[in-house]
């Protein structure tokens, strides 16, 4: 089986590649299609995360374990697309460069069976180009800051004194 990706650059302007890729195909597979689709040079920190039709960050499934003890990280050298991706799970979040968070959103377009004499991965299509930078992100307590939407009903009640019922207001 062939899957073929949407590969989003999340920003406003309409920057995407089509992706085939053998269903077997390990995650670190996909990573390296994704920085030559992209024209990165490879040397940077990456890592993949599932996630759901809301684009809620999941799992992470990462190049190179950096945790420290404890918890096991995922790894892309291990990881077969195939475990990851079903016709219900649809939705990965790729980033690249943990310095600039080039960020991108991948959905599975299709799964095909694979074509005869063509290698895979495969670069099907190209829209636009990647800027010189990565687009800034705005977080949603940043958002609310700049749009002066900062919700002080949620404060009601905590005049200047009082923090001498703090007990009473916590609970």
């Amino acid at each position: 089986m062939i899957y073929r990706f949407r590969v989003i650059l999340d920003d406003k302007d309409d920057v995407f590649r089509d992706i085939e890729v053998k269903a077997d195909a390990t995650a670190e597979d996909f990573h390296n299609a994704i920085v030559q689709a992209f024209g990165f040079d490879g040397g940077e920190m990456a890592s993949f995360y599932v996630s759901d039709e809301e684009w809620s960050q999941g799992e992470e499934i990462a190049l190179f374990d950096m945790s420290e003890g404890g918890d096991s990280v995922r790894m892309m050298n291990e990881t077969v697309l195939d475990d990851i991706i079903t016709k219900h799970k649809r939705r990965l979040i790729y980033v690249y460069d943990f310095f600039s968070m080039w960020t991108f959103l991948i959905e599975l377009a299709e799964i095909a069976e694979p074509i005869e004499n063509t290698s895979y991965p495969n670069l099907m299509y190209s829209h636009g180009e990647l800027p010189d930078s990565p687009p800034e992100k705005v977080f949603e307590a940043e958002k609310d800051e700049q749009d002066g939407d900062t919700d002080f009903d949620d404060y009601q009640g905590l005049e200047d004194n009082s923090f001498d019922n703090y007990d009473d207001l916590w609970n």
